[in-house]
């Protein structure tokens, strides 16, 4: 433990480094003022320093050249501004914490000894010649992480650097005073960890490098494999080592990549705004959010009404007594599963010979180019190409056909009909290109044939547009004809469903999907097939510029969607982030043993990391809701004890939300900042809400799936949208075997209580669920309050 003269040492040292940071945001406030003033006055006087001449061909070079500089000196200095705004906005940032930890380092061959002390940025002495501060991100503050006194060492681009590890200690710093200071050995301090995991939760989720752990540091610095996949338990880290991971990356690669170069795909858009102030407070712009349902929106939205993941959930969650819910489970199950993507890829297989669908070109009631034309001009192209770059030339067929069709239009009744209904701006367009065409004759538009022809050509012309649009966009192509036949063509199922088991209740599945196809409507299960199918004829719209895809909340993807990850962000490493035990949605979950992703993305470039250890949730309710999974054992708490989670069994519900009632208030009272009630679904939160809301003292906000920021106070939200987010206390509203019984609803239930940091109280209508029956008695409270019907 290090002594108080040390003590002192250390804190003159955070005195001396703050002072110059002081000094150093002075000077760059000066010069972020001073050039902004710059760019203020250049986009002002931008026009009076180009001279613009258009009379000669030479004047006009002239006058670009002149442009062309003007506008690189402006945005030299706009780049400049931006950067000096960022370096001030470190040195804010490390103005009341400079560092977090220290090292101290021998190399080997060398006898002195070097301090190095690790903060969220890098800072420099006044001379520039001494790194006061270094960034937690620099190859030497892995030391800190992975190393332990004793020998160590660290990769740096030049080679290995080897040494002796003679001194490892932690600090909390505010506003320029030393809080807690610690010496620790292999992994960071537990005190340190305590202390941060002791706080209250934030609205926003929040990046703590001091307390980055070895295992969370091996994804955070994995810059080698393709495809990193982190297997993670509740309140592990995943996704903030994720973030942290793409800050390193931003950091390493900074002459090569970008943050619009990443993306992460979240669970649903409130996630999004959750984790939206990580990367800036780690100095580095934000990657692209967004969710994989916004994609498919943006894709095939305008064609068809999407079903989105939630919408499908809730089905599976309060339908269970529609006459068709076993066939629709099977249907999601078998949709999503590596079957159903073999069967599409024998279709496609299928297609470059026979069977292809087309949609005939119409106008005005007249058949342009029927289907069984394109069909048979289709399969005249040699086989040997691709179908997409077939199409291509198909398109090119029917844009040359349309433009026969149009010049025979001509003379059509319908032509001179529209031709008095012109209006005088379409009259004045008629008489420009008559000027072109009698090229320096006398101009007139007194000439009936040359003014008919033109003002034939610009109507047919015009009311071509939208099918000249609609071939170049494939739209011939009858993907929505495809896509069924697969359901209600014998012959096609055949071929493609060779040596896969079908479901049992296919022709069911069969007639749902037909009719939704029918009515514009697509399951969610059905979204990523149909576009998987129509981007193998089409061809993938791919996203070269994408260096990086952060997956969140892996296992609630299919491996059918993340085959279609692949194909879209081919150049991309993809790190995916999950935990099976969380897996909600009815189809199986790629990380499960059963199915590994190496199986989609290779095994050579895939590299799995597991996270055992649990930080966010007290050890009691830990070893709680650990107890409800049949692996359990696998996870570790961290040593943070408070509360047994307790259970409060009721048999009225007025009882019971009177009950709930007192513990919020009693709650509020006693500080907690963010308290959920976790209710199973949409519906029930919606009236949970609407009883619940008016009764408390301070605002409850009901959870949707549109709802877009996380705030603090009383929360209340279905277990679904929960994931991913953590409160101080979570209310469990109706834990009961009514409500929570079948096996599928085991990880929903494990998902709502492992939100938990604080305190987890359970509400249960009647006998409670069986897998809290199932949890040993001594891992939490239990008070029945028996009341008479």
């Amino acid at each position: 433990m290090s002594t108080d003269n040390e003590w002192q040492l250390e804190q003159e040292r955070v005195d001396e480094v703050t002072t110059q940071i002081r000094q150093a945001i002075e000077k760059l406030e000066k010069e972020v003022g001073s050039v902004r003033g710059e760019v203020v006055e250049m986009r002002k006087d931008f026009w009076d320093e180009v001279t613009i001449n258009f009379s000669e061909a030479d004047d006009v070079g002239e006058t670009s050249t002149n442009l062309r500089q003007q506008s690189e000196v402006l945005s030299e200095r706009e780049r400049s501004h931006k950067n000096t705004f960022q370096a001030l906005s470190k040195m804010n940032k490390l103005v009341s914490n400079p560092y977090f930890g220290r090292i101290d380092f021998i190399e080997e061959g060398s006898k002195e000894k070097e301090s190095i002390y690790l903060g969220i940025a890098s800072f420099l002495s006044e001379k520039e010649q001494d790194f006061l501060v270094y960034d937690w991100r620099a190859p030497i503050s892995n030391l800190y992480y992975d190393g332990a006194p004793g020998h160590s060492s660290y990769d740096t681009p030049s080679g290995l650097i080897e040494g002796e590890i003679t001194l490892k200690r932690q600090f909390t710093i505010r506003d320029a005073d030393i809080k807690f200071m610690f010496d620790t050995g292999v992994t960071i301090g537990d005190q340190l960890l305590q202390a941060v995991l002791s706080r209250s939760s934030d609205a926003t989720m929040k990046s703590i490098v001091a307390t980055i752990q070895k295992e969370q540091n091996q994804i955070i610095r994995n810059d080698k494999s393709k495809y990193l996949i982190v297997q993670g338990a509740a309140g592990s880290g995943k996704t903030s080592a994720a973030l942290q991971r793409v800050a390193y990356l931003l950091y390493k690669d900074r002459e090569h990549l970008k943050a619009d170069q990443m993306i992460l795909f979240s669970p649903n858009p409130m996630f999004n705004s959750y984790v939206s102030t990580v990367l800036p407070e780690l100095g580095e712009e934000n990657m692209i959010q967004t969710t994989f349902q916004e994609y498919l929106e943006r894709r095939i939205g305008r064609e068809y009404q999407l079903e989105d993941p939630f919408v499908q959930l809730e089905y599976v969650l309060s339908q269970k007594d529609d006459p068709s819910y076993e066939a629709r489970i099977q249907g999601i199950e078998f949709k999503s599963s590596p079957s159903f993507l073999t069967m599409i890829t024998k279709y496609r297989e299928m297609l470059a010979e026979k069977g292809m669908m087309f949609r005939p070109l119409r106008f005005l009631g007249k058949e342009v180019v029927s289907a069984e034309q394109i069909r048979i001009k289709f399969y005249e192209y040699d086989q040997s190409i691709r179908i997409a770059n077939r199409l291509e030339l198909l398109k090119d067929w029917l844009l040359k056909e349309l433009s026969l069709f149009g010049k025979s239009e001509l003379n059509a009744p319908w032509v001179d009909e529209q031709i008095q209904l012109l209006s005088k701006e379409d009259y004045h367009r008629a008489y420009q290109r008559l000027k072109r065409k009698q090229q320096g004759k006398k101009e007139t538009f007194d000439d009936y044939d040359l003014e008919r022809e033109i003002l034939a050509k610009m109507v047919v012309s015009d009311r071509l547009k939208p099918l000249r649009k609609w071939v170049k966009a494939i739209r011939f192509v009858d993907t929505k004809k495809l896509y069924r036949a697969i359901f209600n063509d014998p012959e096609v199922l055949s071929f493609i469903s060779s040596g896969v088991n079908l479901p049992a209740a296919w022709e069911e599945i069969s007639r749902f999907t037909t009719d939704q196809l029918q009515a514009q409507e697509l399951a969610y299960e059905d979204t990523t097939p149909f576009l998987y199918l129509k981007d193998s004829l089409l061809g993938f719209r791919i996203f070269t510029g994408i260096r990086h895809v952060i997956i969140d909340e892996a296992q609630d993807y299919s491996p059918f969607q993340l085959a279609f990850f692949k194909r879209i962000f081919p150049r991309a490493k993809i790190t995916a982030l999950g935990d099976f035990n969380q897996a909600i949605y009815a189809h199986s979950s790629v990380l499960q043993a059963a199915s590994p992703l190496g199986e989609i993305f290779g095994t050579e470039s895939t590299e799995v990391i597991r996270l055992t250890r649990s930080y966010r949730s007290t050890k009691e309710i830990v070893e709680f809701t650990k107890a409800m999974l049949p692996n359990g054992e696998e996870i570790v708490p961290f040593n943070r004890e408070g509360e047994l989670p307790a259970v409060h069994e009721f048999t009225q519900s007025g009882k019971m939300e009177e009950a709930i009632h007192h513990q919020l208030e009693q709650l509020i009272s006693e500080g907690y900042e963010s308290i959920a009630v976790i209710c199973k679904t949409a519906d029930q939160s919606k009236d949970v809400y609407e009883r619940m809301s008016n009764k408390l003292s301070i605002p409850s906000k009901l959870v949707k799936k549109t709802t877009l920021g996380f705030d603090k106070g009383v929360q209340i939200i279905p277990a679904y949208l929960a994931k991913g987010v953590e409160f101080d206390a979570v209310i469990i509203y109706d834990g009961s075997k009514e409500m929570y019984a079948a096996e599928s609803e085991r990880k929903l239930f494990y998902t709502a209580c492992t939100r938990a940091m604080h305190l987890l109280d359970i509400y249960s209508l009647g006998p409670v669920s069986p897998f809290i029956a199932d949890v040993p008695s001594e891992k939490y409270k239990r008070s029945k309050e028996l009341q008479s019907q």
